[in-house]
């Protein structure tokens, strides 16, 4: 059991003694980059903001809405061409003739909007390319029609999910107003035992919080924990802050931020730190120095149990891949559990790496030849049956281990079970037929 310690703190947008003002306390993050993006030299929690953003992104699935929205209204010019990514990744190629509507409807905004920066079929899914291609910079401020769009805050970017009516205005004005929200410091101390990897930290968190643990909230992930985290890792946690019910998840830059942007960035990013004395609404600390692999079990994500109490439940499928674990340390993970072993009949694992560059680096690495071998079907980089619309879906009554970040019933099909855990879990218990503990193969 994770011994943590709980600090709640009564937050005061200004504060005032005997009619003299007193200094008010630092800044978070995310009231940081609020307050550069609305012109402010402070913003405190709970205020209104009308800030200026940095970049934007829509895919098909919930962006067309915003281009034909845009369109209807006559708007015939974006704010800036060049700060709107669009990808067609959900579901490529083309599952259906809706599907190729929509992927249509964004090839055709694309060239009629001179929008700079599209990634089509062939490039992978939204939330990892935007973060290699360089797009993410910390201290800005992203929006995406796409819940996940978090996930940028794990290189210190204030990056958050919107609707496609609100991405109507952002592309035409190129501004959209914030409630500043109060933020959650996650103080993460020691260090992971051998085996269990920052997704058991990301479902432990969700278990802990709840999938409303963190409303409208900001999360900063801190601590010895994360500080040894690589970019990859990082990732993974801040992509899963949403399933606490937070507007963002955030990591502050650092030397692991700067390596991986060195190559990568277009542009130049702000930083922003916390100040040592920003006032959080909760403090929670938390000792991973015992923590063993997590599994979410259906019917929700906020039903995390250690793997010693799920181990044995019978699968069907096991799904390696999405925006939260199909990375090329993911693959790797999952690669050494498997190697020189063999899925049995009756278990079918799919690999989908999350990009073009991570499919190919796995290539090189000789990965793809192991999942092969072990009897993996590999396909090529797209959401796959994370979001339930393309390869992968199951029959009524079948099970599946996956490293996805969601496992609302029926996602994967009607009448069906997901279960969620690390690359690692999801490789054993392919191996098994059954949810296993890879620390002991």
């Amino acid at each position: 059991m994770l011994e943590g310690r709980t600090r709640r703190l009564v937050i005061f947008p200004r504060r005032y003694n005997a009619g003299r003002r007193v200094a008010m306390a630092g800044m978070t993050m995310a009231e940081k980059v609020l307050a550069r993006a609305s012109g402010r030299e402070r913003v405190a929690a709970g205020e209104f903001v009308e800030a200026k953003i940095d970049l934007a992104m829509i895919h098909e699935i919930t962006g067309a809405p915003s281009c034909l929205t845009l369109r209807e209204l006559g708007i015939e010019k974006v704010w800036d061409p060049a700060r709107i990514v669009v990808f067609n990744d959900h579901a490529v190629p083309a599952d259906s003739e809706a599907t190729a509507t929509l992927q249509k409807h964004l090839r055709e905004f694309v060239g009629d909007y001179g929008i700079l920066n599209f990634y089509d079929l062939r490039d992978g899914i939204c939330h990892q390319v935007l973060a290699e291609k360089g797009h993410v910079l910390p201290g800005s401020l992203i929006v995406g029609t796409d819940s996940h769009s978090c996930t940028y805050g794990a290189l210190g970017a204030f990056s958050t999910g919107i609707g496609a009516t609100e991405m109507v205005q952002v592309f035409a004005t190129g501004r959209l107003w914030f409630k500043v929200p109060p933020t959650i410091k996650l103080v993460y101390i020691g260090q992971l035992p051998p085996g269990v990897t920052a997704k058991d930290m990301a479902l432990m968190t969700v278990g802990r919080l709840g999938a409303d643990g963190a409303n409208y909230r900001g999360i900063e992930f801190a601590g010895p924990a994360v500080a040894g985290m690589g970019m990859s890792d990082r990732l993974t946690l801040c992509n899963m802050a949403n399933e606490t019910g937070a507007k963002v998840g955030m990591v502050a830059a650092d030397g692991v931020t700067l390596d991986y942007l060195r190559d990568r960035a277009r542009g130049q990013g702000e930083p922003v730190l916390p100040d040592a004395d920003a006032t959080y609404e909760t403090t929670v600390e938390m000792d991973v120095s015992h923590l063993e692999p997590q599994v979410a079990c259906h019917p929700a994500v906020e039903n995390v149990k250690p793997i010693s109490e799920v181990a044995g439940k019978e699968i069907h499928q096991a799904f390696l891949g999405s925006c939260t674990n199909g990375r090329l340390e993911d693959l790797r993970q999952a690669a050494t559990v498997l190697k020189g072993r063999r899925i049995p009949r009756g278990v079918r694992m799919l690999v989908v790496p999350a990009s073009q560059e991570v499919y190919l680096a796995a290539i090189r690495e000789g990965l793809i030849e192991t999942f092969l071998e072990a009897g993996a079907v590999v396909t090529n980089p797209n959401c796959a049956a994370c979001g339930g619309i393309h390869g992968g879906i199951m029959a009524q009554g079948e099970v599946c281990i996956a490293t996805t970040n969601r496992n609302f019933p029926g996602r994967m099909g009607r009448g069906t079970e997901t279960y969620l855990a690390s690359p690692s879990v999801v490789a054993a218990s392919a191996l098994a037929g059954k949810i296993a503990d890879p620390r002991r193969l």
